[in-house]
């Protein structure tokens, strides 16, 4: 038997109250996305960069943005990464989470999504890209789902198509993976496979 959890006003999650919010264009943009890009810096981090004695720079992630990156996997959204810089970190990372299309040390972002779209045959209307600083609008500009952070520049904000509840770093990846998925009505299906008595344990993210 498949246990069910009562869900109430105030267990709404981010991403379900942006759902509401939507416009009927934006809803539209969502529902067609088949490959999700996501900046580092500032999206799956708060942006900051932290430094080691020895020079090594290190990121802090977070763990629900990879859970939802996971679960927008299984829903048949692809997922990839463009950022400016260059990390050893951010490639484990993209590893543990299954993320197969990273393009690091860019500093045309429009040039590498071009490949990108290029390599999966795919139209810049079938993509989304979150980002939150200048160096992102040339892609932002032209991708079918637009999106920024609240902590992001303020140039870029105004340019996007939604912008999260959540911060870079503190759950913006997870509202943005469950909006997509709510709009594509793939979200219950994913969330019931956590419901099953039989389930077993998995990786965490």
């Amino acid at each position: 038997m498949t246990a069910t959890l009562p869900r109430s006003g105030a267990d709404m999650t981010a991403a379900a109250s942006g759902v509401a919010t939507l416009s009927a264009d934006a809803r539209a943009r969502a529902a067609r996305v088949r490959l999700m890009i996501f900046d580092v810096d500032g999206i799956l981090t708060d942006g900051g960069l932290l430094y080691g004695a020895d020079g090594e720079q290190l990121k802090r992630f977070n763990a629900l943005d990879g859970h939802g990156i996971k679960q927008l996997q299984q829903s048949g959204v692809a997922t990839a990464i463009i950022s400016a810089r260059q990390s050893a970190i951010v490639s484990r990372r993209a590893s543990d989470l299954g993320i197969a299309h990273v393009q690091q040390g860019v500093h045309d972002k429009y040039a590498a999504f071009v490949k990108l779209l290029e390599q999966l045959q795919l139209s810049a209307a079938d993509c989304g890209f979150i980002g939150d600083d200048v160096i992102d609008l040339p892609i932002l500009a032209r991708a079918g789902f637009a999106v920024s952070v609240p902590n992001g520049h303020r140039d870029v904000r105004s340019r996007v198509h939604y912008v999260t509840q959540a911060s870079g770093g503190h759950g913006a990846a997870r509202e943005i993976c469950d909006l997509i998925m709510q709009v594509q009505n793939t979200y219950d299906a994913t969330l019931a496979a956590y419901l099953r008595s039989d389930r077993t344990g998995e990786t965490p993210a």
